[in-house]
């Protein structure tokens, strides 16, 4: 693995002396919750490309750059990534190239906005996208990078930046109007890993992951017996799998609980570090909050 990283910080630092030139300014977002905001922002601007890394259903926590990413990010003019260890080892890519190029969206964020991450010291839960109000923080501070960046579209981007935040806005007043639906004792959410920190303390859901806030963190038998005795015992009506994590565990805490004698369900799909599929409806931001919140509603009310 480390011969691997190795090979490919190597080949990422010769592409970058040698890639050439493209007519438009090139902007490489890592996931595609950060490029569909970049999109929203740069809406208007003809003179540029933007490219999300990271496709429908990708864990960021295992990705791993492919030939073609490494090529992508060399010929990059900016580097948008969420930062806060979320895409793991590519991190070592960044940090080789000037911090001019670079941009760690989620940095703007104060330490008060953050929720510790239990299992790792100094380190912060990345999934911050949950919470619509940090999301609309670091849009503001991705549109003062991008004005920065792009000095002849400023206003356009400001006026962008504007209507992106009142939608954030308006997603968020929906969100809470709608879970306050779930009686408080239902209101508990458990998937696979641990995603949904932000968006239980934003929302007023009580929110339990079998692993850890990283997909790469281990569970054994013992944390699904534990996590199988808090379902049943606060009988809880549905637990939910995650678009970018195998189902295997949620169904072996299903089959735990069963056992136990309650009748549990699983409640669907949600997505968690990464958008839908095309045509999904969850394609693209908004898309994909509303549909979770959508599908949390019909699971547990």
């Amino acid at each position: 693995m480390r011969i691997w990283w190795s090979l490919l910080l190597v080949a990422f630092l010769i592409s970058c002396e040698e890639a050439p030139n493209s007519d438009k300014y090139q902007i490489v977002c890592t996931t595609g919750m950060l490029a569909d905001m970049t999109s929203a922002l740069c809406q208007g601007i003809d003179s540029l490309e933007i490219q999300s890394l990271m496709g429908p259903g990708t864990d960021p926590h295992l990705y791993k750059a492919s030939q073609a990413d490494v090529f992508a990010l060399s010929r990059a003019d900016l580097i948008v990534f969420n930062g806060l260890h979320l895409e793991g080892k590519m991190a070592k890519l960044f940090h080789k190239l000037p911090e001019g190029r670079v941009y760690p969206a989620a940095e703007v964020l104060s330490g008060n906005d953050l929720i510790n991450a239990s299992a790792y010291q100094q380190a912060y839960d990345p999934h911050v996208w949950f919470d619509l109000t940090l999301w609309s923080k670091i849009c503001l501070g991705l549109e003062l990078k991008l004005q920065e960046k792009l000095l002849d579209h400023k206003d356009l981007i400001a006026n962008n930046a504007e209507r992106y935040r009142k939608r954030l806005a308006n997603l968020h007043n929906w969100a809470l109007k709608e879970l306050s639906q779930i009686p408080e004792k239902q209101r508990v959410l458990v998937t696979a890993h641990d995603a949904f920190k932000y968006f239980g303390r934003a929302y007023q859901v009580e929110v339990k992951g079998l692993q850890g806030i990283s997909t790469t963190a281990e569970f054994g038998l013992r944390d699904i017996s534990d996590l199988a005795e808090f379902i049943s015992s606060r009988k809880v009506k549905a637990v939910f799998v995650e678009s970018s994590v195998s189902p295997r565990a949620i169904e072996a805490v299903r089959e735990a609980v069963k056992r136990r004698g309650w009748d549990l369900q699983i409640g669907g799909e949600l997505y968690s570090d990464a958008m839908g599929p095309p045509q999904s409806g969850a394609d693209h931001f908004y898309g994909m909050f509303r549909s979770n919140v959508e599908t949390i509603l019909s699971a547990l009310k």
